[in-house]
């Protein structure tokens, strides 16, 4: 091929990145394909990713993206441009080709699956085998073969046009084989003949192979090999859907000011300038200043902050945070692809298309193990016909050997460990989403923590009370209690709680009043009662004490958050809320460093917060006071160091970083966000189950890679007795079954797997939310 363009833009033009959407990929080496035929073109490089069905292209400006897409198109691959995110939404009820794909992949496994168990019934077992029942295997047959194994069939086409193979090469040729030499010995041998059986003896012996049909293997290939890829392909199919997910956490409608009148319009009509109205509970439609009006913001999704940020005029606000107070108005200064939140969605994809392919070892083997096979069939029939016997015995020889090689065992090694070790997790509440996570578990050396709802619960609680000298503690409680119960914010909502908690019920609230950007103040019981900061207390000349004032610097330095209370002229007692650290926490740090790991804490939270919680649960290194795109850049730093990162997260901030770390381990309790773009999700709210996780996924690995050596020595060992002539049909099919049983019984094995979780009473207090209960 001639790899002059006329397409090309002249050397030196700046260049582009275009994106392709890749189709009909089956295995690694069909990416290493395309990607070979792309970096032949003058001036093109180009990355495909098998995982994610992408092909990342660099090319010189001016190049025609028509041109990439008839090059794949040449290598017998359909490609794609993606389609623009904003059609998304109007596309919602098309099929996509992914969901087609999908759709053909389960009705031809579902298909095949109700024809090929009578086959290999009455194969396997005399007494079924009445008058002629070879010729009702093969009308049950033949449609698993020609039909339901067509994807192979087509693929070996087009590799056999490009002069490589790959598995699908042997299962074709080998099923194929199988169906043709059955009809032979149905029609022109005595295989067909009336009271023919196939008796169930495990002896060696040599015969002519007119009188043995072997439709039960072709069937049974066919069937097995489907359903491996069915639940492959569905694994795959999620990984988008965390941009979905993303998006779909912003405003869908706002109430925008024309002409002082609110009106409720889709978000799409919002433009950069116009004035909206966000009441409390909302969440902010895009970035944009508040014009009017003081509240306290949420933003915990987007920054890992845990205490609500408090704003005010002229202070900017991100879209897709919650307002927690009161009304705000706010001008838009970004929109659509602009805002923080689109960027994030953009760092998600990046990383997600970053990620290398990691070949499954099955692909990789049957690069050598395929071709061998299935020169040492044609070797055999050569030799066979070279040493004087019949045409039939060297042809039967040969049909052994392509289908004692074909990869029965093979095909049920990775998906039979991997639904019994993602079945065993999932009752464990830890759910693995494909093989190709399982790769990066054994080579992780680092795991980074976020802090805020992973290492710490997420929510805010009343964590000390320090009355004054000669104040009753209930008393305290029960007044500021009450005060704070008046408001809507999440710090009074803590205070109230826990006051509730400790004394029961709280009395009423009189001439309550919000003391902007300071505290609140009411009546309670007769006493005209203050909380909040130290300066609204100073407004009326209450004081803290020098018991008091250091009390509350201490808790301050720890990260925490102090509320002075006041009542009578006298200011009364500290309040101290922090958000607290998980009961399970240490313990889980502890299990991270048995398996070898160390451990990052990773947070948008201060340093004082995030040092403190670090050395509460064992955390040596801690890196604090980072934005969501620090994050990835922290991940990717420490995988430049040469460390294997595993990243655990919950929030919308962490999804990035959860994308670009080898493994990505997202907290259930947490945002669909981070669940769609980790790798691995812990239902459970408990960072012990991030341990559990590891280990699970290392051990599933291992059995999957003891299968496969199995599957591969049944093979390495059968194939000289077949290409001998010492492998009649039923010992064929016997040592075949008897290897898929060994595999499936070594996966089986999985299920006793055992939760270091369970060893506490505390695994029981992280009660997973409603929320994770719709979620996953």
């Amino acid at each position: 091929m001639s790899t002059e363009n006329p397409t090309a833009a002249q050397p030196g033009a700046a260049a582009s990145t275009v994106e392709l959407l890749i189709g009909g990929m089956t295995c690694a080496s069909c990416a290493n394909r395309i990607e070979r035929k792309l970096n032949k073109l003058d001036g093109i490089t180009a990355s495909v990713n098998y995982a994610t069905e992408k092909a990342s292209v660099t090319a010189p400006a001016g190049v025609d993206p028509q041109m990439l897409i008839a090059e794949v198109e040449k290598t017998g691959y359909t490609a794609a441009l993606p389609q623009p995110k904003n059609a998304v939404a109007d596309t919602e009820d098309v099929d996509s080709p992914e969901d087609a794909e999908l759709r053909s992949l389960r009705q031809r496994l579902i298909g095949s699956a109700i024809l090929a168990i009578p086959v290999i019934a009455m194969a396997m077992i005399p007494a079924l085998q009445f008058d002629y029942w070879g010729f009702a295997s093969l009308v049950l047959a033949a449609p698993v073969v020609l039909w339901a194994g067509w994807p192979f069939h087509r693929a070996t086409w087009t590799n056999l046009k490009h002069g490589t193979a790959t598995m699908d090469t042997l299962i074709s040729v080998g099923t194929s084989a199988a169906l043709l030499w059955s009809i032979v010995a149905l029609f022109f041998g005595t295989a067909g003949d009336r009271g023919m059986t196939h008796a169930f003896a495990l002896t060696v012996s040599r015969n002519d192979g007119l009188s043995s049909i072997y439709l039960e293997v072709a069937a049974g290939v066919i069937t097995f090999i489907l359903m491996g890829r069915y639940f492959e392909k569905r694994s795959k199919r999620r990984a988008g859907a965390a941009l979905r997910a993303l998006l779909e956490l912003g405003a869908k409608e706002v109430a925008i000011v024309r002409d002082g009148v609110e009106v409720r319009v889709p978000i799409e009509e919002l433009s950069v300038g116009d004035e909206f109205v966000v009441r409390p509970g909302e969440k902010i439609a895009t970035d944009g200043v508040i014009t009017s009006g003081s509240s306290a913001v949420d933003a915990s999704m987007l920054t890992g902050e845990s205490v609500p940020v408090e704003v005010t005029v002229g202070d900017p606000v991100t879209g897709a945070t919650v307002n927690a107070g009161g009304r705000l108005v706010v001008r838009a200064t970004r929109i659509g692809a602009d805002t923080q939140l689109a960027q994030m969605a953009e760092l998600v994809e990046d990383a997600q298309s970053g990620k290398a392919d990691i070949q499954r070892l099955a692909d990789r083997v049957s690069g050598v193990f395929v071709p061998v096979a299935i020169a040492i069939a044609v070797a055999t029939l050569g030799a066979w016909i070279g040493a004087g016997f019949p045409l039939s015995a060297g042809f039967t020889a040969a049909v052994a050997v392509l289908i004692i090689a074909c990869p029965c065992a093979l095909g049920l090694a990775t998906p039979t460990a991997l639904l019994v070790g993602t079945g065993r997790g999932a009752q464990m509440g830890v759910l693995i989403k494909g093989p190709e996570v399982l790769e990066s578990t054994r080579k992780v050396d680092t795991i980074v923590l976020d802090k805020t709802g992973t290492v710490t619960t997420g929510a805010m609680s009343l964590a000390d009370v320090i009355p004054a000298a000669g104040v009753d503690r209930s008393d305290l409680l029960r007044l500021a209690g009450a005060l704070e119960d008046a408001s809507e914010h999440p710090i009074a909502q803590a205070i109230a709680k826990g006051a509730t908690a400790e004394i029961g019920d709280l009395p009423e609230v009189e001439s309550f009043e919000n003391v902007e950007g300071l505290g609140v103040q009411g009546v309670v019981d007769g006493h005209a009662v203050i909380a909040g900061r130290e300066a609204l207390l100073a407004e009326w000349s209450q004081h803290l004490d020098d018991d008091l004032a250091a009390a509350k610097q201490a808790a301050e330095a720890q990260g925490k958050t102090a509320i002075a209370v006041g009542w009578d002229g006298q200011a009364r007692g500290v309040l101290v809320v922090s958000d607290q650290i998980k009961a399970t926490s240490a313990e889980a740090i502890a299990q991270f460093k048995q398996l070898g790991l160390t451990p990052v804490l990773l947070t948008g939270d201060n340093q004082a917060v995030a040092a403190q919680v670090a050395a509460e649960v064992g955390i040596d290194q801690v890196i604090a006071e980072v934005m969501p795109k620090d994050k990835v850049d922290v991940v990717a730093r420490l995988q430049r160091e040469g460390k294997v990162v595993a990243m655990v997260g919950d929030g919308v901030n962490d999804a990035p970083a959860l994308a670009q770390a080898d493994l990505g381990l997202a907290m259930g309790t947490g945002t669909d966000v981070a669940i769609e773009a980790a790798d691995i999700t812990l239902v459970r709210g408990d960072l012990r189950a991030a341990a559990d996780a590891i280990r699970l996924s290392r051990k599933t690995l291992g059995t999957i890679k003891t299968n496969l050596f199995w599957a591969f020595a049944y093979n390495t060992a059968a194939i000289p007795l077949a290409a001998f002539g010492l492998l009649n049909p039923m010992l064929a099919g016997a040592a075949m079954a008897l290897s898929s049983v060994f595999v499936v019984s070594n996966s089986l094995r999985l299920r006793a797997f055992k939760s270091r979780a369970t060893d506490s009473p505390a695994a029981d207090r992280q009660a997973p939310s409603d929320r994770q209960s719709n979620t996953v």
